[in-house]
C-alpha cells in the first residue's frame, strides 16, 4: 500500500520541511507563465526551490514559455487534438538524454473524461491519469516516493496510488486540495478491493 502525504499550503513553505533524501523524483504540472497567470499566481523564480531536489523531475510546461530551469531531455504530450495547443513539453531533469512522445487525449470535460476513462475534475490545467501513470512507469520505480509540489487536483497522487509509488502533495487552492484528497482516497479504497 502506498504511504500518501498531502499538504495544503504554499509548496515554498511547506518543502522547508521536505529533505532532498526523501524524495525520489519530483513529478509536476507548476503555473506556467502564459496561461492562467493570474488566477495560478505564476511568478519569476518560482521554480527555482527545484534545484535544491538532486533526484530526477518531470516537469511538464507550456508549449510556448521558456523553461526557466537546466534540464537533460525534452519529452512531448501529443494531446490528440486538432485545434488549440495540441501539445505539451515535459522537461526532465537529473535524467536521461533521450526524449519521449506521450499520445494520451486531453481531459477538459466530463465528456472527453469518460472516452479516456478518466474523471473531469473541472482543473483548468487538468492532466490524463492514464500520461502520469505512463510517467511513473516508466521514469520511478515502484515504491519511491514522488513529490508533487504543485497537486492540482490530484492527478499524480492517483497515478502513484495505481502504480505502488508513494506520494507527497502540496496544493494552495483549498478547493482543488479537497479534491485531490478525495480522489486520492477513493484510490487508495479501490486499491483495497479484493479481485
Amino acid at each position: 500500500m502506498s504511504e500518501v502525504k498531502l499538504y495544503l499550503g504554499d509548496c515554498l513553505e511547506v518543502m522547508k520541511s521536505i529533505p532532498d533524501k526523501s524524495v525520489d523524483a519530483v513529478i509536476t504540472d507548476p503555473p506556467y507563465p502564459d496561461y492562467y497567470t493570474e488566477e495560478y499566481k505564476y511568478f519569476d523564480g518560482m521554480l527555482n526551490f527545484l534545484d535544491k531536489y538532486s533526484c530526477r523531475q518531470m516537469i511538464c510546461w507550456s508549449n510556448k514559455g521558456e523553461f526557466p530551469l537546466s534540464y537533460t531531455a525534452i519529452h512531448i504530450w501529443d494531446k490528440r487534438i486538432g485545434g488549440g495547443a495540441q501539445y505539451e513539453r515535459i522537461f526532465e531533469r537529473n535524467g536521461q538524454k533521450l526524449y519521449s512522445v506521450f499520445r494520451n487525449y486531453v481531459v477538459n470535460s466530463t465528456v472527453a473524461a469518460q472516452y479516456t476513462g478518466d474523471i473531469y475534475t473541472g482543473h483548468l490545467s487538468q492532466k490524463p491519469i492514464r500520461l502520469l501513470t505512463n510517467i511513473c512507469q516508466n521514469y520511478t520505480n515502484e515504491g519511491d516516493t514522488i513529490l508533487d509540489p504543485f497537486m492540482g487536483s490530484g492527478t499524480t497522487g492517483v497515478a502513484c496510488v495505481q502504480t505502488g509509488r508513494n506520494f507527497i502533495g502540496i496544493e494552495i487552492d483549498p478547493k482543488y486540495f479537497a479534491i485531490a484528497e478525495k480522489r486520492i482516497k477513493d484510490a487508495q479504497q479501490q486499491m483495497r478491493l479484493p479481485i
